[in-house]
């Protein structure tokens, strides 16, 4: 391999990380990992509530997996078998899912603000054996005919409360075979859009997790353990959320400050009274820090941030410069990465990538741009598809090998359906995407799913949906619709109409009737051209 981090295999052009590669340990399981060189922390604070300030300690996070782990066990879950997780930011997320993880299920997390449509796709989906939800949630999964477990205070007829539960299994000596777990067996089940638009689950490992946690915190000095306090405000049920804040924090023993929901005073009191040191956000709330007068209430030189961290939609040029004038000692970071593979390219604080670059490619990590065209892997400066290899690769969509073989293709290259390029020093910058998913406020919609939807309603003929830019929320999702010749609804009734069968952020916000949806040759729809249109029809 060259200097450069460039290789030639069968003329392959592969880059990889300009840093050494870290060992991954064999063997553990992700909460092992996690939980491992827990001694001298057991005394701090691992997870706290940001408002009302209920907090765990390492020993009360550690003894809580095991319990939940061997409370699951005495209800007979098995290795393998699916536990759906249906809760907001709370300071119990990450014990449930390590507990979850600990007994051999998977742990899968899922939008407690989704439509009821959509949980029920999930857990069917799934094959979930068990389902974790909160009182005010459990209407949701009442009608599932899976077994429930109720996290917190309510105590709901026909459910299995988690505090008493726990009890419980304190209580009773009963000796539970536990199956011998292997670190290639499937640990999470998130779901994701992927490259093609309808939902599916991504078999994750234990090693797929344990190893995103090694390239991604390989730069982790030892003076920064258990000093770094973490915001978790990004949704639990996210992959992201999972591991690159829980467990990338529990791991380096700081402190996870959770949020429930953003609301920009909560989220500045939360920032000071923490003192956290580490915020993930994503760009519409960079855009809440630059130009909200809220802001100015506040005695910024109280804040302790370091950092802060974007990765779920684009950064606006002009957002990022007014940042960093209005918070001149706080580092953005972006990052890149996917539910399929977890993070790929980081920029960080002891390496300043440049401008609008999403990064350089982590540790352990192989990396090529193709020819979308020709399937040929491109030189430096040369936008091709992003394709990545290590054993942060998902195993696969669950019971789904037709998608799966489309994303991973023989030879292990994960395809990302992005395109982008590496530059002369190894920065990465992304041009655009091949898959068309809309990231609205850093949720993903796909388009698929609104169109499937659009064409449920009788007076719909065709319908084709994009993602249009919008300064607060990244991009919406605008809807072009072909009408029946008969149909008496508005462009408003066709919003009303997908707004009760999808979830809030799934909503399409703009509605054009037209008279036919430009398609090519192939029958493939034409979303270029579709924005193009649109645009050109709203600035007039």
């Amino acid at each position: 391999m060259g200097t450069d981090g460039k290789s030639l295999v069968n003329e392959e052009i592969i880059f990889r990380s300009k840093f050494p590669a870290v060992e991954v340990p064999k063997d553990v399981t992700l909460p092992e990992f996690v939980l491992s060189g827990i001694e001298p922390y057991l005394d701090n604070v691992a997870v706290v509530d940001s408002i009302t300030g209920k907090g765990y300690t390492y020993r009360e996070v550690k003894r809580n997996v095991y319990r939940f782990s061997k409370a699951l066990r005495s209800l007979g879950l098995r290795k393998g078998r699916v536990v759906v997780v249906l809760l907001p930011n709370v300071a119990e997320y990450a014990t449930l899912a390590l507990g979850i993880m600990a007994a051999g299920g998977v742990f899968s997390g899922a939008n407690p603000n989704g439509h009821a449509s959509e949980i029920k796709s999930q857990v069917e989906a799934a094959d979930a054996k068990l389902i974790v939800t909160d009182g005010s949630t459990y209407h949701k999964v009442k009608d599932l005919g899976v077994p429930v477990i109720i996290q917190g205070e309510d105590r709901i007829e026909g459910t299995i409360n988690c505090e008493e539960l726990l009890e419980a299994t304190d209580k009773a000596n009963t000796l539970f075979i536990q199956e011998k777990l292997l670190q290639t067996d499937l640990c999470a089940l998130p779901f994701s859009s992927g490259t093609t638009g309808l939902s599916k689950g991504v078999m994750l490992s234990h090693e797929n997790l344990v190893a995103n946690l090694c390239s991604t915190l390989f730069s982790v000095g030892p003076e920064l353990i258990g000093q770094v306090s973490t915001l978790g405000l990004i949704p639990f049920f996210h992959i992201y959320g999972l591991t690159g804040i829980c467990c990338a924090t529990i791991k380096n023993k700081g402190k996870v400050v959770v949020m429930q929901r953003y609301e920009l005073r909560l989220f500045l009191s939360a920032l000071i009274s923490h003192g956290v040191t580490f915020a993930p956000i994503v760009p519409p709330i960079m855009l809440g820090l630059v130009k909200n007068p809220i802001v100015d209430e506040f005695d910024l030189t109280k804040l302790a941030l370091r950092s802060v961290m974007t990765a779920a939609a684009p950064l606006a040029p002009e957002i990022l410069n007014a940042f960093e004038r209005k918070f001149p000692g706080v580092q953005v970071q972006e990052a890149y990465g996917m539910t399929e593979h977890s993070c790929i390219t980081l920029s960080h604080a002891t390496v300043v990538a440049k401008r609008n670059s999403v990064g350089f490619i982590l540790p352990n990590l192989e990396v090529k741009f193709v020819d979308p065209n020709t399937g040929h892997s491109l030189p430096k400066n040369s936008p091709g598809e992003i394709c990545v290899r290590s054993k942060c690769v998902m195993k696969g969509y669950y019971k789904n090998e037709r998608e799966t073989a489309i994303t991973i293709d023989k030879d292990g290259w994960l395809h990302t359906g992005d395109i982008g390029y590496i530059d002369d020093d190894g920065d990465v910058f992304l041009v655009d995407r091949i898959k068309e998913l809309i990231k609205f406020k850093g949720f993903q919609v796909a388009p698929a799913e609104l169109e499937a939807i659009l064409l449920t309603h009788p007076s719909v003929e065709d319908a084709a949906v994009v993602g249009l830019p919008d300064e607060e929320a990244g991009e919406i999702p605008a809807a072009c619709v072909v009408i029946k010749r008969e149909a008496k609804e508005s462009e408003e009734d066709i919003i009303k109409y997908v707004s009760s069968n999808s979830a809030t952020y799934k909503r399409v916000r703009i509605v054009q009737f037209v008279s036919a949806i430009p398609k090519s040759p192939s029958g493939k729809i034409l979303r270029r051209l579709i924005r193009e249109n649109m645009l050109k029809d709203l600035h007039n």
